[in-house]
């Protein structure tokens, strides 16, 4: 299986695979963080998640796999039709599905899909090798998922039109405009990943599922007082908490708190 995921210190490290060919995207990887995606979701251990790619392959990923000549074919109407299930199960939706923080390490080129992938997570720690780059229009098609759109929820809508009409975002770049939070070394990029992954895993987990839920949500929401008021139950539920009363405890005793996710 050219995608993999290992466990430790209740972060999750999930890797595109497929060297030999820049780590490109096929169906197996949706069917990969599928499966990975949905035993991490359940596992209270595993309290955040770091995706990258197999460092061999150069890239985090070289996109879609255009030396098929089925990629990006439609057969029919009814073809189409009937895969848009398929579509709800994509890398964007899955991401934003997940309940738990998910932070992408870009160690090299994020290209098409693979593009798309990086800022469908929830924060990005980025290598000084790496460069975004969606040539989807110069194919004949379009950042197809949204991708476009979701671009420009990080950076605005100029800079996602520049990446949309094929203009490459390097590292620096990415980082002056907000894309990517931290820009680092490319040999310290894994530790530095790693160490986001292990603040957030130190979190109170369901203050950080809520909060993950708050923004995404809060997004999709059309006006500021609709999403605070559904913030204020989520707030409410938390407020019931064991953690919320621990950490309140910890902060006045001035000591770490002793968290348990319930």
């Amino acid at each position: 299986m050219p995608i993999f995921g290992t466990v430790e210190n209740s972060i999750a490290t999930i890797t595109l695979s497929r060297p030999k060919a820049r780590n490109a995207w096929d169906e197996d990887y949706n069917e990969g963080l599928q499966r990975l995606l949905a035993d991490y979701a359940d596992r209270d251990e595993v309290r955040c998640v770091v995706l990258t790619g197999d460092e061999t392959g150069g890239a985090f990923s070289a996109g879609a796999n255009i030396a098929d000549p089925q990629t990006h074919t439609t057969g029919s109407a009814a073809d189409f039709i009937k895969s848009i299930g398929k579509w709800r199960k994509f890398v964007t939706h899955l991401f934003e599905e997940f309940p738990k923080p998910i932070v992408a390490a870009v160690n090299g080129y994020a290209i098409g899909v693979g593009c798309i992938a990086t800022y469908s997570c929830d924060l990005i720690v980025a290598s000084e090798r790496a460069e975004w780059r969606s040539p989807q229009t110069s194919l004949g098609i379009l950042p197809a998922y949204g991708g476009s759109v979701r671009l420009a929820r990080w950076v605005g809508r100029g800079a996602a039109m520049r990446m949309a009409m094929g203009f490459p975002l390097a590292a620096r770049e990415a980082f002056d405009l907000g894309l990517a939070q931290w820009l680092v070394p490319h040999g310290d990029l894994m530790d530095k990943a790693r160490a986001v992954a292990s603040h957030i895993a130190a979190l109170p987990p369901l203050a950080v599922r809520m909060t993950k839920e708050s923004l995404i949500r809060g997004l999709d929401i059309a006006n500021i007082a609709d999403a605070s008021l559904v913030d204020t139950y989520r707030f409410m539920l938390l407020e019931g908490t064991a953690d919320k009363d621990e950490a309140h405890r910890a902060w006045r005793e001035r000591r770490q708190p002793n968290l348990t996710g319930l």
